[in-house]
C-alpha cells in the first residue's frame, strides 16, 4: 500500500496550504483529490510535487507492505 501521510506532513512542515500548492505552484486540483482519496498518481506528478515542495519522493509517499504481500514473499 502507498500512503500519502508524508505529503500532508511535508505541507505542514513547510507551512504550505493546499490552496497555495494549487494556485501558486500550479499543481492540478485533481492531483490533490487523488492524493486525498489515496488513489495512484504518476511519476510525472511525483516529480512536479517534489519540485513544487523542494523535497524528496519519500517526503510525499511511503510504501507500507500489507500482510498479503508479506505472506506472498515468505511463500516464494
Amino acid at each position: 500500500m502507498v500512503s500519502y501521510v508524508p505529503f500532508f506532513r511535508t505541507l505542514k512542515e513547510k507551512n504550505i496550504s493546499i490552496y497555495a500548492l494549487v494556485q501558486k505552484k500550479g499543481i492540478n486540483a485533481n492531483t490533490i483529490n487523488c492524493i486525498k482519496k489515496g488513489k495512484s498518481i504518476t511519476t510525472y506528478t511525483l516529480d512536479n510535487l517534489c519540485r513544487a515542495l523542494d523535497c524528496q519522493i519519500s517526503d510525499i509517499v511511503e510504501y507500507i507492505p500489507d500482510e498479503d504481500s508479506e505472506q506472498h514473499n515468505q511463500d516464494i
